[in-house]
């Protein structure tokens, strides 16, 4: 009796993990073609570290940009956040305050840092110089919740928790606005999600992804705001389970060229 039971309960296991490894994975569906993309890949959904590429799409085939970037994300890993991608997706999904940079698929905004638009050269993208009244407001009660906007002088705002856009330690001196939970902000699924500076390589952040101040130059450089570039970050299992549907590219030491063609 306690075989039978054992093999029962095996089995349930079996098929209970075949059905998940089998759930169809939903096609992504684009509002506009995107021709450049910067893609972030993590070992798995805990890890800190990571590596960022960038692809231009040249007759429809997606081409590797310089060499790869060393990135962080957030302290606490990734979880699924609000983009472009098809939700729900299996796993844990943002939430503000969590430490957790947002997987998915994200348009990339509008850039923004602390000298004035005519001294950052090369940029290509909409920028927005910061002040000490702009703040990113993360209080989820606020109706301006995951919004960058000027604090109202003389008058108390609507929000009790922002983030100050003019940071003292440089890590906002050059950054670009992701595209997470805006169409419209879920209150409490994160705010203020941005590419920026790191405070150093292990170090991470509070949801964003960050680089060395000259691997953000070299972005703002390349990223240009007609070509609709877009964020994909993942760990390596979930970039491996959507490189067909959601038609990645191929990130070097990861796939065999061919398996793109598939």
């Amino acid at each position: 009796m306690f075989l039978r039971l054992f093999v029962w309960i095996c089995a349930l296991f079996l098929v209970s993990g075949l059905a998940e490894a089998q759930l169809p994975v939903a096609v992504l569906h684009l509002p506009v073609q995107p021709r450049q993309m910067i893609l972030v890949v993590t070992k798995d959904w805990q890890t800190v570290g990571g590596q960022l590429q960038r692809f231009e799409l040249n007759d429809s085939l997606w081409q590797p940009v310089g060499p790869p970037i060393s990135v962080v994300v957030g302290k606490n890993g990734m979880a699924w956040g609000r983009g472009l991608h098809p939700m729900p997706q299996p796993g844990s999904q943002k939430k503000e305050g969590d430490g957790k940079s947002p997987a998915g698929f994200f348009p990339l905004l509008y850039a923004f840092g602390s000298a004035p638009a005519e001294n950052v050269p090369g940029i290509k993208m909409a920028y927005v110089q910061c002040t000490r009244s702009l703040e990113c407001v993360d209080d989820p009660k606020s109706p301006h919740y995951n919004q960058i906007l000027d604090r109202p002088s003389g008058a108390k705002p609507d929000w009790n928790s922002s983030e100050k856009m003019l940071m003292t330690n440089g890590q906002y001196r050059l950054g670009i606005v992701v595209g997470h939970n805006t169409s419209p902000p879920v209150p409490g699924d994160g705010s203020c999600i941005f590419v920026h500076i790191w405070l150093g390589p292990g170090i991470g952040t509070t949801g964003c992804t960050a680089m060395a101040d000259g691997d953000i130059e070299t972005l703002l450089g390349w990223i240009d705001s007609r070509a609709n570039p877009v964020l994909v970050q993942l760990p390596q299992a979930e970039y491996l389970r959507l490189h067909k549907a959601w038609r990645l590219p191929d990130m070097p030491g990861l796939l065999p060229t061919h398996l793109g063609d598939q």
